[in-house]
Parts: structure tokens; C-alpha cells; sequence
């Protein structure tokens, strides 16, 4: 018999975590307290799961969510983000995840999203759907022995300053910073008022508990606020009862260059601490230049993140800028959903429609995912085999006017 592949009713709601947890291969326990308040922000409509009809038991699930992404230019494009994919090891290889993103695409069709986000847990699923690598990350540890920072300086060189604030603080000037820092970061994507009540501790569940950090924020010599790091630390010490901790940055947001440099130097300066992982930053953040010897940070991860899938390639394309002007033909292949079709698009005004023009580029949906925010190549592309150039010079003219200046980055899981 068939499974039933359906949204979820509320009563059905710790069976589909249930699932989660499952696929995810976690066995946290999931309370009462835990279901109530997850549904005080669950759309259920949005929430799909697939039913065996032997049992009753949920086996496969997914959930999406609303979300502007900001894309060159400073735009914020609506998308669908998709999260808590997951589908029972009992019940893999039924076509179960196909049925529900092919349910999520026609919804997301009808509400108008131009794109769909995800963070991809394994790299061989999402092409099939359409979604393409379109930002990756970058985590350094930070030796501090070698930086050559001058330790005993840990208050900003600019006239600056930094303060360890307390919880409330930083809910109350973290919001509008990341708004800053969002408008001028493509990649970036929108926080609610849930994402910043469970970041700072104000909401917890016992399955996620809140740990212990330290907040610390810029201002300028001026007083305003222009960035802020919230970091962690561990508390290892020697046999000889010597202090070798790590920091670990959990989240660091800087509108400026000088913000930035003043928190890296703040979090080299704390005593005790030996090394500093950074958290995910953008592949090419600032960070290893702005100290004195860039060889003290080592990478220790360098990944795809979030994937983009174009959904509606006119609206897509029209609302992000382009950094030089031309003229190119797009065909795009799309199995699984609506994108496929022959676009012309004016990088030089920014326009795109349908067209019947002969084709410049012929390339899948998902090559126009990685495409989309400005990271890959289209002349990489091409050499493996994942763009066909129908006219010569047509790959590096896509590389001129879709790369951009600064690399895409998403500081956010979702």
C-alpha cells in the first residue's frame, strides 16, 4: 500500500519529531513542555510528513519556513527555507523525499517564493531536486602564541571600545546590527524574533539546552554599536595546573573592517586562552589577514553550506544587480520543478524574461543555483561538464557578470 505523504495535524506533531530525531540519529527526549512550545511556532501546513499505513507511525518528514535571503545588490528575495528533512532507514528508497519536495515546490510555486534554501547534510541528495552549492564556509583555529598580536592590547586601537554586556543587551542591539550586516552580505538570510529568543537563552528545550557564553560588543568612538562576538570557552588545564583553554566563537557580527579587527584582537587578548576557533565564517573573511602572521590560522573546515534552488528565474535573476553589463541567453533544464525555459537576461538593466533567442549557455537548474549568489564559476562549470557554451566567450562573460567582489556568506544553520 501506498504511504501517505500529507501535512501533519497537530496531535501528530511528537510522532513527526519522533521521526526527526530518528533520521538524525539522535535520541534526545522530547518532553511535553518540548511539544508545546514547538507548536507555539509550528505552520502546520507547512509541515509534511509521510504516514505507513501498517502502523500509523510517521516515517519521513520535512518543514519549511519563510525567509528573505539577501542577494547581490542588497535585495532580499522571498524563499522557502527547507529544514528537518529526514526519512526513516526503514523506509529509504520509496520515492518518499521526491513525493514531499515536489508538494513543497507547488507550494512554494503558489505563494510566489522565487527561491528555495537548505542546508544540505549530505552532498549527493539535493542536485537531484534542483538546488546547487551556492555559499560555502570556512572555519580557522587561531594559535595565539603566533599571531603577533600584542596580547596586553585588548581595547580597540580606533578609539572604539568593547563591553562584556549581559543577555538582555545584547537581544536588545543584536537585532538591528544583523540587519546592517544582512543588507550588505549576500548570502545572508533573515532572523526572527524566535531565532534570537532561543540564541540568547530566553527560550529553551531540554533537548537543546542553553549553554553558558560571553557577550561582547563594539561601539564606536561615536557610541554606536557596529559589532558584537558571542563566544564560549573550555576549561582545560595542564597536569602542572596550567591554563590552556579555547575559545570558541559561536556568532561574530561586524558592519565595519575596524569592528571586525577589534573583536579578533579582543578574543587573542583573553588570558588563558591558547587558541580561537571562529566559528563558520565567509571563505574569504578577514580574519587570517588582520593578523600580524596569517599562518597562525589554520583552516580546520572548508565546506558547502547553504543551497539554492531557483524556482522562479525571472523574479530570481531581476532582483539581484549584476557587475558589469551584458547580454546573455540562458537555457535551463528542470526536471523537478518550474524553472526550465530560455531566459534572456540584461545584466546591465538588471531585466530577465522568456525569450526565444537562440541560447548562450545551456545548463541544469541547480548550475544556476551555485551561479546565483555570485561563488562559482561558469567557466569551471562548463570544464565539468555541468555548462554547455553554445556561443564562445559566453562562460566568461557569465563569470564577469555573476561573480561578485566579496564571496556569499550565510552565518546561519537552519
Amino acid at each position: 500500500m501506498s504511504l501517505d505523504v500529507r501535512p501533519i495535524a497537530e496531535s501528530e506533531l511528537p510522532d513527526w519529531v519522533r521521526a526527526v530525531h530518528t533520521g538524525f540519529l539522535t535520541r534526545h527526549r522530547v518532553t511535553e513542555a518540548d511539544i508545546a512550545q514547538r507548536a507555539k511556532y509550528c505552520d502546520f501546513s507547512r509541515m509534511q510528513g509521510a504516514f505507513d499505513p501498517d502502523n500509523g507511525r510517521c516515517v519521513a518528514a520535512l518543514r519549511s519556513f519563510p525567509q528573505e535571503l539577501t542577494v547581490p545588490g542588497g535585495a532580499a528575495v522571498r524563499a522557502t527555507a527547507i529544514s528537518n528533512v529526514s526519512v526513516l532507514p526503514t523506509h529509504r528508497r520509496q520515492g518518499l523525499l521526491t513525493r514531499m519536495m515536489a508538494a513543497e515546490f507547488a507550494a512554494a510555486e503558489a505563494r510566489g517564493d522565487a527561491l528555495a534554501t537548505l542546508i544540505a547534510a549530505e552532498y549527493p541528495i539535493y542536485g537531484r531536486y534542483g538546488f546547487g552549492p551556492a555559499a560555502s564556509l570556512v572555519e580557522w583555529e587561531i594559535d595565539v602564541a603566533r599571531t603577533g598580536l600584542d596580547r596586553r592590547l585588548s581595547a580597540p586601537v580606533d578609539g572604539g571600545r568593547i563591553d562584556l554586556v549581559d543577555v538582555k543587551e545584547l537581544r536588545r542591539v543584536g537585532p538591528e546590527l544583523h540587519e546592517r550586516l544582512r543588507a550588505q552580505t549576500p548570502g545572508a538570510v533573515n532572523r526572527d524574533e524566535r531565532w534570537w529568543s532561543l540564541a540568547t537563552g530566553l527560550e529553551q528545550w531540554s533537548y537543546h539546552p542553553y549553554e553558558d557564553k560571553f557577550y561582547a560588543v563594539y561601539r564606536t568612538a561615536e557610541g554606536e554599536v557596529a559589532g558584537l562576538a558571542v563566544y564560549s570557552a573550555d576549561d582545560h588545564w595542564t597536569d602542572a595546573k596550567v591554563p590552556q583553554s579555547t575559545v570558541q566563537v559561536k556568532d561574530l557580527l561586524a558592519v565595519t573592517p575596524q569592528a571586525e579587527r577589534a573583536l579578533w584582537q579582543f578574543l587573542c587578548s583573553i588570558d588563558w586562552v591558547l587558541k580561537v576557533r571562529t566559528g563558520y565564517r565567509a571563505p574569504d573573511d578577514l580574519a587570517p589577514q588582520m593578523l600580524p602572521d596569517p599562518r597562525s590560522a589554520r583552516v580546520v573546515s572548508a565546506v558547502d553550506f547553504m543551497w539554492v534552488r531557483v524556482l522562479d528565474v525571472v523574479r530570481a535573476l531581476g532582483a539581484r544587480t549584476y557587475e558589469v553589463p551584458g547580454v546573455l541567453v540562458l537555457e535551463v533544464t528542470d526536471e523537478t520543478g518550474p524553472a526550465a525555459g530560455r531566459y534572456r537576461l540584461d545584466a546591465g538593466t538588471g531585466a530577465c524574461e522568456r525569450t526565444e533567442e537562440a541560447a548562450d549557455l545551456r545548463l541544469d537548474v541547480a548550475a544556476l543555483g551555485s551561479l546565483y549568489l555570485g561563488d562559482a564559476s561558469a567557466v569551471r562549470l562548463a570544464a565539468l561538464g555541468q555548462v554547455t557554451e553554445e556561443r564562445p566567450g559566453a562562460a566568461a562573460l557569465a563569470d564577469a557578470v555573476f561573480r561578485t567582489a566579496r564571496r556569499p556568506w550565510c552565518p546561519d544553520i537552519f
